[in-house]
């Protein structure tokens, strides 16, 4: 019992920090629902920690946060993912999902590339913007393993890029005369957070709401094919250099992902479990994006200059145009 208070006892100043910025963060939520409160929870740890209100004592549990807290979510976003309703799409609007994730990510890379970044910092932003935001950033980073300020950086791009689509997107919907189908076909296709996604297809309407949910869950499917062949590559690259640690294949979380979406899928989940479940990944989520909103310092930002932000806006305008072009051609209508 003794060397268990021992071991615990360096994390428990950053998971008290955690969970009061979580309970802040569910707390704005519930007050403002237009709001997520992940996005509330970044916004909150990045002020913090540049108002030097995060102390080095708080680093050991901010570090279980912002892993195995998240990884644990991750898994328990499965359970929102229904394969029943992903493939009532359509095999169009489902070639439309695959081709904003590949092409997302093929077109970030060699922009990133052109640019001059490094591998691990392209690599973070084309799955951030091309997948799931934030959650992929962290997925990618356990098979990759980026540098802390990368992440970081990554996570700070997905907030502020995803936070402009929202009024964007139904800005620019509305001034095309798109259906309403159609503009929540693209807000889910285009947009890189589910909660950005929510909040810009409530803007939408009440019919763009459901389908931009399901389009974006089936984005979020694809992050375990993703991260698989990242992970592929990695080692490949890893095996090149003697004594260098070989990365997962597939990081047990995602497995756990995938066994959530097949349990999901299977019917045998009473409403009460899944509502449940989903609280369980709004909290584990909301107090992983704190944790990793600690590490966006503007300092470090000013550092690494401004290419990454380039990136950033040319893979949003990419990726959302992959998205217009497919769900016109798709045919997505009201």
């Amino acid at each position: 019992m003794t060397s268990l208070r021992t071991a615990t006892r360096p994390v428990l100043p950053g998971l008290a920090l955690c969970g009061l910025g979580t309970i802040l963060a569910l707390a704005l939520g519930r007050l403002l629902p237009a709001v997520s409160p992940l996005l509330v929870a970044i916004l909150l740890g990045a002020v913090l920690v540049n108002l030097g209100r995060v102390t080095p004592g708080c680093r050991p549990g901010l570090a279980v946060a912002s892993t195995t807290f998240l990884r644990a979510g991750i898994a328990v976003l499965g359970l929102q993912v229904a394969l029943g309703d992903i493939l009532g799409l359509g095999w169009p609007v489902l070639v439309v999902v695959v081709s904003v994730v590949i092409l997302g990510i093929a077109g970030t890379m060699l922009v990133g590339a052109y640019l001059g970044l490094g591998w691990t910092q392209r690599v973070l932003i084309a799955c951030g913007f091309s997948v799931c935001g934030a959650a992929a950033v962290a997925a990618v980073d356990g098979v990759v393993d980026a540098r802390e300020e990368e992440v970081a950086t990554a996570v700070a791009l997905v907030v502020v890029f995803g936070t402009l689509m929202i009024p964007a997107v139904p800005l620019a919907a509305a001034a095309l005369g798109m259906p309403e189908t159609a503009a929540g076909a693209w807000a889910g296709g285009s947009i890189h957070e589910v909660a950005q996604v929510v909040a810009a297809g409530g803007a939408i309407g009440g019919s763009a709401l459901a389908v931009a949910v399901t389009v974006k869950l089936a984005r979020v499917l694809l992050l375990a094919p993703v991260v698989t062949v990242l992970g592929l590559q990695a080692r490949r690259r890893s095996a090149s250099v003697p004594g260098l640690r070989r990365p997962p294949l597939v990081p047990l979380f995602i497995v756990a992902f995938l066994a959530c979406v097949l349990l999901r899928s299977s019917g045998l989940l009473a409403p009460a479990v899944l509502d449940g479940a989903g609280v369980a990944q709004t909290v584990l989520l909301t107090a992983a994006m704190f944790a990793l909103g600690t590490g966006v310092r503007v300092a470090t930002l000013r550092e690494v200059g401004a290419r990454p932000f380039v990136l950033a806006a040319a893979s949003t305008v990419w990726v959302a145009g992959i998205a217009l072009v497919g769900v016109r051609v798709a045919g997505v209508a009201a």
